[in-house]
């Protein structure tokens, strides 16, 4: 008979204790690798969204706010931009790609926050090799009142292809957009903020009631923007002005506009730009100091790179709760080891007898030592893999609940690398708690034993 089985005897012959030692540390490994494995997802989503623009272009003020407006959807955007500057971007030949955004409005139903944009935006790739897919539509956003959601807004709203919208207007509950928006197509999972946004034609946006600038403060808005006087700003835009001008006693109605067909360039306005640009990663990167650079010295408006921005975050914030959540289960992990400790020490009294039998029947002390080394080292590993299988069984319940709350894609079989060395930690644990009762068991007399 070897040491395992008789280990296994002598475990099975305390089986409450044996099983509530077990638990324990089971209990704290689950909880381990559900915090490891909920927080890789998290981290992965926080890298990845927004991953695949250089910059993100956006009014002077915080660069956080910057990134968690315009790819997290989750703060206020800072101010709006003139149409022309985004038009100056487009015209860089640095840029490859230039996407304006426009944000603040949320749906009529369920609130989900609307973006409008161009269709350049869902062939881009949003990450590195990741590209949206719209179902049979490649771009969803052909026309003007055409509209594109977020897998987890058709979800929730119960919309599909046809489904006719309304929108509110920013940050006034209680004003309702009259236009309607078309859905064209229903974006497939991505795992990012994408999925719970509604996209939406950038012309339609514009056309929309309160959407377009009043002429006469997108004049001055551009001029102070641009450092020109209104005359000059006036004299580039002479025939749109004019045209806005002759039909702006038309009508008392606030939608006159709607009828004259597309706003005029000098009433739009964006609220960030996604830039892509030109060249290879490293020809990228650098191009994309430079422009940080300029746009500094410039003062106009400022340039953020997501992944810089969201990696300064995750290690100050979302780090700082990872690591708490960690500390607290190992806290758990140990404590289970105190247990284990105190049950088989407490029980090296009951066992003495059993001890000096073995040893009068020729079992050595260094025998004996590791029989309670090896009871401790299964103890630990029965409760460490019942620990990663029931982690395991938390992600994959908790995973479409979490989906459904808050639209965060986590893979229910999901798996860490970081897991595989929670088994030889509790094997060293399990040895350092084994090694007292081991060492009273290995200097225990015989005789002694035999008389009790």
């Amino acid at each position: 008979m070897n040491l395992v089985t008789i280990a296994f005897k002598s475990m099975k012959h305390r089986l409450v204790p044996s099983l509530l030692t077990s638990l324990s540390v089971a209990l704290g490994v689950a909880l381990m690798v559900a915090v490891l494995i909920l927080n890789t997802v998290v981290t992965k989503m926080f890298q990845e969204t927004g991953s695949g623009y250089d910059l993100v272009v956006g009014p002077q003020g915080s660069a956080t706010q910057l990134i968690l407006s315009t790819i997290y959807h989750i703060d206020n955007p800072i101010e709006n931009l003139p149409w022309r500057y985004y038009q100056e971007w487009q015209e860089d030949p640095r840029v490859k790609y230039a996407i304006p955004f426009n944000m603040g409005d949320t749906t009529e139903v369920g609130n989900f926050p609307i973006v409008g944009t161009t269709p350049q935006y869902f062939i881009t790739e949003y990450a590195p090799d990741k590209k949206f897919r719209v179902g049979k539509n490649e771009n969803g956003l052909r026309g003007t009142w055409d509209a594109v959601i977020g897998s987890e807004v058709a979800k929730r709203n119960g919309w599909k292809q046809g489904t006719k919208f309304k929108m509110i207007h920013a940050g006034q509950d209680d004003h309702v957009h009259e236009e309607e928006f078309t859905v064209q197509g229903v974006l497939a999972p991505t795992g990012t903020p994408n999925d719970r946004t509604a996209f939406v034609h950038i012309d339609g946006f514009f056309m929309m009631s309160d959407h377009s600038k009043p002429v006469r403060d997108a004049i001055k808005m551009e001029a102070q923007f641009f450092r020109e006087t209104e005359e000059q700003v006036t004299e580039r835009h002479k025939k749109d002005i004019d045209e806005i001008l002759r039909h702006e006693g038309e009508s008392d109605d606030e939608h006159a506009h709607h009828n004259h067909g597309p706003t005029p360039d000098i009433q739009k306005e964006v609220t960030s730009i996604l830039l892509v640009l030109e060249g290879t990663s490293l020809q990228r990167a650098n191009r994309a100091l430079i422009i940080q650079g300029e746009l500094r010295e410039g003062r106009r408006s400022q340039a953020a790179n997501p992944v810089q921005i969201m990696a300064r975050l995750i290690t100050n914030l979302v780090g700082n709760i990872r690591l708490a959540f960690l500390y607290m289960t190992s806290l758990i992990i140990v404590v289970s080891g105190i247990g284990i400790f105190v049950s088989i020490y407490n029980s090296m009294s009951d066992r003495k007898r059993e001890i000096a039998v073995m040893r009068a029947l020729g079992a050595r002390r260094t025998t004996v030592f590791s029989l309670i080394l090896m009871e401790s080292v299964l103890l630990c590993l029965l409760g460490g893999i019942f620990g990663l299988l029931f982690g395991h069984a938390i992600v994959f319940v908790a995973a479409p609940i979490i989906e459904a709350r808050s639209g965060l894609l986590i893979e229910s079989l999901a798996f860490t690398p970081v897991e595989l060395i929670v088994i030889p930690i509790l094997v060293v644990m399990a040895s350092l708690v084994g090694f007292l009762p081991g060492l009273t068991a290995y200097q225990s007399d015989v005789a002694e034993g035999l008389q009790s």
